[in-house]
């Protein structure tokens, strides 16, 4: 009797923070299918009796909408493959060769993490008005790769941490160069960690708002996040119905990510946190 009191006990818990973990998600996909004036009735309605898919129609048959999709994909994809390019050879050198400095670049690149992105957005934006680079894929692709960078780095250098060194004297015998040595021995055998930064990057990128909304200043050039602040809240009134299927569509890629490539993930943040 104690055993099956403590596992009801257990199960109860378990339910209760599950409850309160997904009820913002359930809220917010209940509140897609609602109009706004109803979202707004007191009481609240906790489930979308005459649902309706208005709010997800008016999102996929304007041109603006999709625009902001087309706009984060655009920097999301862009950020990946310059992090992955300059994390990958970056953190292989950091990892197996010693040279002077070598400690000094790593606490150097792990201490851009430590400032927050408010502090060089005033000069940021002097810099990129002089170089002509606001409202434009490449200014914003380089600001988010700055800030996703040095977790990349610093992951993708434990991975190479937990391989032998032995594998890289075999193939040097055996005459193959320092690149072959990267590109076909070494990352196929990281292939979970490169998966783990592409997907921190991708999230890193797509939720990324205050750098977009300092570089993109055209309507046509705004991301997710910055549409959905100035496409919905307005100064009188609020789209909520438009502004939470919104919301739902823009939380699908990153649902998609988790789902198909979980496996990866999960043996990518472990993997690399183990040394030998």
């Amino acid at each position: 009797k104690r055993n099956t009191g403590k596992k009801i006990a257990k199960y109860v818990v378990i339910a209760i923070i599950l409850f309160v973990l997904l009820f913002p998600v359930y809220w917010m996909i209940n509140c897609s299918l609602l109009p706004s004036n109803v979202i707004m009735s007191v009481p609240p309605r906790f489930f979308p009796i005459n649902a309706t898919l208005k709010n997800f129609s008016q999102i996929f048959t304007r041109a603006s909408y999709l625009r902001f999709f087309q706009n984060s994909f655009i920097v999301s994809f862009g950020t990946i493959a310059i992090v992955l390019l300059v994390a990958v050879p970056a953190s292989y050198a950091l990892s197996r060769y010693n040279f002077f400095g070598r400690r000094v670049i790593l606490s150097s690149v792990s201490s851009v993490q430590m400032f927050p992105v408010v502090v060089i957005l005033t000069t940021l934006y002097g810099f990129y008005n002089s170089w002509h680079m606001l409202d434009t894929y490449r200014g914003l692709i380089l600001a988010d790769t700055t800030f996703a960078l040095p977790l990349a780095i610093t992951l993708m250098k434990s991975f190479f941490d937990t391989l032998s060194k032995s594998l890289d004297e075999a193939a040097r015998i055996d005459g193959a160069s320092r690149m072959r040595v990267l590109l076909h021995i070494l990352l196929p055998l990281v292939v979970p960690g490169l998966v783990a930064v592409g997907i921190y990057t991708f999230l890193n990128a797509w939720d990324d708002y205050l750098m977009a909304l300092t570089i993109m200043k055209s309507n046509e050039m705004r991301t997710l996040p910055v549409g959905i602040a100035q496409s919905f809240l307005g100064e009188y009134s609020n789209d909520y119905g438009g502004l939470m299927a919104f919301a739902v569509a823009g939380s699908l890629p990153i649902v998609l990510l988790f789902i198909f490539f979980q496996k990866y993930l999960v043996s990518g943040m472990t993997a690399g946190a183990v040394k030998g």
